[in-house]
């Protein structure tokens, strides 16, 4: 069946309207959406667990006498290992290696205090410590993600965090075994059913069963991302994530099969997900798009599919791949494949993307499950300012300073002339005390 994509050339007058029109998609909720998790978040601070009991009972159906039964115990989370097959917990045990390696690497290169002393004897550095309790969502519902359970607390754990509380909803009381043994085998502290607003007010206020934590980290649906954005300031948060994006930059060399389920494999995210090629052979996104109207109908997410790829998706020619590159700059994916014979010759040239998959073999869903690195990454062009997931987003780092006598008067003079300058004369003379007279 044909998939009536968007099809465009960077040699038209009226590309750069259309790839505006492209590019657009409003990261606001919906007003009545953010009413409505305000009003959750408001009574979950007040009312804690009778809010959180309620809520949970009203939209996933669970029906429990308190939240802690709610909660799922570190011997069920270990029978929900031993229930899955000996080849999901041999997948899970290998991708949770591969992220655990990869972030222990991370931890060793921009991890670590460190420390120096200048000349005259004042020490200076910066001392890196872990977060105390962090709490992760993992989405539930619609699908069960057990790699998202890996990408959030095994960096957690390599950063030394000292309590992960995870939050899963499980509507209709349906626990999902492997997103259970992912917990287990990443050392997952506590885990509560609980979703949806009330799942971040707890983690966010505290409740007297769900323990208050100190950053939320993990995607979620809208009224998740909502729930994030009202309790930042109060806890940390890692990012506010947007629809599923992959870019493909091709230089014909990939069979078009490959590429066009590449780009499926974002597009049955979700009916706003985002797939686009960029590629200079004409001939070679035909042979693309031939491929979407076959394989299509063999997909059982065709219908999300389609609909992804014709509302926002995109085969763009361009006139090389240099041009390639400068657009994708100006897209700024979470995901981008490099799909050509010589990738390394292009990622030089590109500097705005979440993460960036090197070559044919290279697919992206391979980033998703177990290549090593985190798959939790930024939307909707804040890969410009924002970083994935990682080590660094469990922990935080102080500055050490311990002047010397003799440093003290070489930086006396410097402060004192700099307060008075700002007006504040208790700076200056706090300064000037410590110096020789």
């Amino acid at each position: 069946m044909t998939v009536n994509i968007r099809q465009l050339t960077t040699a038209s007058a009226d590309f750069d309207t259309e790839f505006q029109r492209l590019q657009h998609w409003s990261a606001e909720t919906d007003h009545a959406i953010e009413e409505r998790v305000a009003s959750i978040l408001d009574d979950v601070r007040l009312r804690g667990d009778a809010a959180v009991l309620e809520y949970t009972q009203r939209f996933d159906g669970l029906a429990a006498e308190s939240v802690a039964a709610l909660e799922i115990s570190r011997i069920d989370l270990q029978d929900a290992l031993s229930a899955i097959t000996t080849q999901q917990r041999a997948a899970l045990e290998a991708a949770a290696e591969r992220v655990r390696d990869y972030h222990q690497r991370q931890l060793e290169a921009c991890g670590r205090s460190w420390s120096y002393r200048d000349h005259d004897g004042t020490l200076l550095g910066q001392k890196v410590t872990p977060l105390d309790r962090v709490g992760i969502y993992v989405p539930g519902g619609k699908a069960a993600y057990p790699s998202s359970v890996l990408m959030s607390a095994v960096p957690a754990k390599v950063a030394g965090v000292g309590e992960i509380i995870m939050v899963v909803p499980t509507p209709q009381g349906e626990r999902n075994a492997m997103v259970l043994a992912a917990a287990f085998i990443a050392g997952v502290d506590r885990v509560f059913t609980l979703g949806g607003a009330q799942a971040v007010a707890a983690l966010a206020y505290g409740t007297a069963t769900v323990p208050a934590v100190d950053k939320i980290t993990g995607p979620g649906n809208a009224y998740v991302a909502s729930a994030k954005r009202r309790v930042f300031g109060k806890v940390g948060i890692d990012m506010i994530a947007g629809p599923s994006e992959i870019l493909v930059l091709a230089d014909g060399s990939t069979p078009a099969d490959w590429v066009a389920m590449d780009l499926f494999s974002q597009a049955e995210h979700d009916e706003l997900a985002q797939s686009i090629l960029l590629c200079p052979d004409v001939a070679y996104i035909a042979q693309v798009k031939a491929s979407i109207d076959r394989l299509i109908d063999g997909m059982p997410r065709r219908d999300v599919i389609r609909a992804s790829l014709e509302g926002r998706g995109a085969l763009i020619h361009t006139r090389s791949m240099e041009e390639a590159c400068a657009i994708s700059n100006r897209i700024a994916p979470e995901h981008l494949e490099v799909s050509s014979k010589d990738p390394h010759r292009w990622e030089p040239l590109l500097k705005h993307a979440g993460a960036i998959f090197l070559g044919a073999f290279t697919s992206e869903s391979l980033g998703d499950y177990c290549a090593g690195p985190n798959h939790v990454l930024p939307t909707s062009g804040t890969c410009r300012f924002s970083s994935p997931l990682g080590v660094y987003d469990f922990q935080k780092r102080s500055s050490l300073i311990e002047v010397s006598e003799a440093g003290a008067q070489k930086l006396g003079v410097i402060a004192a002339e700099l307060a008075y300058g700002e007006g504040l004369q208790a700076h200056a003379q706090a300064a000037e005390m410590r110096l020789k007279r």
